[in-house]
């Protein structure tokens, strides 16, 4: 497998939209309401919501791609500006800063380096902005995803809480310094 990462470009919105949908849902909480995830999955995560994301200059999406067989195998989105959350921007003590809002990868994709090529294309974005620090939310049971991001350097600086539907999850919030 060739695995290369580029910026996503506007004719890629629906290409997004497919690795959401099946990436999401593995990312979610154990016991999560499957009419939950469908409603993220639908909105935020639609082809209409990646068309705004790419549009939108404070936003960066890489693209993850398998060069021989043309396919995705992952993207990360990064979203420039202030914290909004106040317990993100209590926790984050680095300014700037910039959010690592989505960072997934297709199953296909595990095991075979294209996530941490992808983090590695994302912290180099990250830090191009002139950002001095890089932080995201994780929810506190998804011990792959912790244990992935620790190895690329981000430590636990606090905590917040999200609704994923009516139901609070609980988020650590992880920076690294650029």
């Amino acid at each position: 497998m060739t695995v290369t990462v580029r910026p996503a470009q506007p004719s890629d919105a629906a290409l997004l939209a497919e690795v959401a949908a099946v990436t999401f849902p593995l990312a979610c909480p154990p016991g999560s309401q499957i009419a939950d995830i469908a409603r993220v999955v639908t909105t935020v995560l639609s082809e209409e919501a990646f068309s705004r994301y790419l549009a939108d200059e404070s936003r960066l999406v890489l693209l993850a791609v398998d060069a021989a067989q043309a396919g995705a195998l992952g993207y990360s989105m990064l979203v420039s500006g202030t914290p909004d959350d106040p317990d993100v921007a209590a926790a984050v003590a680095s300014r700037p800063t910039v959010e690592l809002s989505k960072f997934y990868v297709m199953p296909k994709g595990h095991g075979t380096g294209a996530a941490s090529l992808l983090m590695t294309e994302t912290l180099d974005a990250a830090a191009a902005t002139g950002a001095s620090s890089v932080w995201l939310g994780v929810n506190q049971q998804n011990d792959r995803a912790l244990r992935f991001y620790a190895k690329h350097g981000l430590e636990r600086v606090g905590t917040r809480t999200f609704a994923l539907g009516s139901s609070p999850q609980q988020d650590h919030v992880l920076e690294r310094r650029l």
